[in-house]
């Protein structure tokens, strides 16, 4: 039998223990799984692009467990009615290649890409920063908000979006957490001030949210919004004041903001700072970018928590997704015990 958590499973668990917590939570797993990167098998996702979106597989494994996840991107569905992103994930035991827990990742996935940001920003961020910019309140952005506080303590946002109804959205679902909230005109008057710059934005298109001069000495750019071949948020001259950090450089080249930049552009994979080969933040002055695309090792630490904190709860049901004859030899005979006589 494998577990299995669908989306109102998932919904009422995170209520339960609080999406602050479990981001909070979350960030442990990822800091595990990112020290011991190397023993990971590693690809860039798989992905079928069409004029509609992309659906993706991110695969990976650590020779226990495979995970992988199928997601999609599809810019134009809210205005269908539909998600942005939808995504489901797989843990299968690679001894004998049964899948042991299955579970839906849209709410996952936003809660695992808000820690991987927030781990991050832990190690590159000021320690005193206190003020978050967020360009763009889709989505994603509550979930920044949570795990920013959870894991630096900042409270305090500067948000901007090009559409008034995500902002009216992320106010209503973020003042009743007690952040204070400022509304800005522009993104140039957003991140005046901030610490810390996110940007996320849906838009598959070259696109340039913000500019170089907007950038202080300082800053640590959070820049989530990244994802396809064709897509970036941000000023190249950007890349070229700070020290940029990825997850998986191979698939950064393609989908992430150094797409725009020479082959041999120099990045830091962030696994190395964590693990003290590699330095992260050096100064007070020093610019820091993370150009985070989403990885899926990522998906495989986000995956092992909920299957660990589910465990001994009634949040997960077992189901029958894998045939078991009694005859490992004879699948038909299974068949054939169901079938009505002629």
């Amino acid at each position: 039998m494998t577990r299995f958590v669908d989306v109102g499973d998932m919904v009422r668990w995170l209520a339960g223990r609080g999406t602050e917590q479990v981001i909070a939570e979350m960030i442990g797993y990822l800091e595990a799984d990112f020290r011991r990167w190397e023993q990971f098998d590693k690809c860039p996702r798989v992905a079928s692009h069409t004029p509609f979106g992309v659906i993706e597989l991110m695969p990976t494994s650590d020779q226990e467990n495979y995970g992988f996840k199928y997601v999609n991107g599809h810019p134009s569905n809210p205005s269908r009615g539909f998600q942005t992103v939808t995504a489901f994930g797989v843990l299968a035991d690679v001894h004998n290649g049964y899948p042991t827990f299955l579970a839906e990742m849209t709410v996952l996935t936003a809660l695992r890409t808000a820690a991987t940001s927030a781990m991050v920003a832990r190690r590159l961020a000021r320690p005193d920063s206190r003020v978050m910019a967020m360009i763009g309140t889709g989505t994603q952005s509550e979930f920044q908000a949570l795990a920013f506080r959870a894991a630096l303590g900042i409270s305090q946002l500067q948000v901007w979006d090009t559409d008034p109804a995500a902002v009216a959205k992320f106010l209503r679902n973020v003042e009743p957490l007690g952040f204070t909230v400022t509304v800005a005109g522009s993104a140039a008057e957003a991140v005046q001030g901030a610490d810390v710059i996110t940007t996320c934005t849906a838009d598959k298109a070259q696109a340039t949210i913000l500019t170089a001069d907007l950038v202080a000495p300082g800053v640590h750019l959070n820049a989530i919004g990244g994802d396809c071949p064709g897509k970036t948020e941000l000023d190249a001259a950007i890349l070229l004041r700070g020290d940029v950090f990825v997850e998986f450089t191979p698939q950064t080249r393609i989908e992430g903001e150094i797409q725009q930049m020479p082959a041999d552009y120099p990045v830091t994979e962030f696994w190395e700072v964590l693990v003290g080969s590699k330095p992260g933040r050096t100064s007070a002055e020093q610019i820091t970018v993370f150009d985070s695309v989403g990885f899926a090792i990522e998906d495989f630490s986000a995956l092992r928590y909920v299957r660990d904190a589910v465990q001994g709860t009634d949040f997960f049901e077992e189901i029958d997704l894998v045939a078991s004859p009694e005859d490992p030899k004879d699948l038909f005979g299974l068949v054939a015990a169901f079938t009505p006589a002629a």
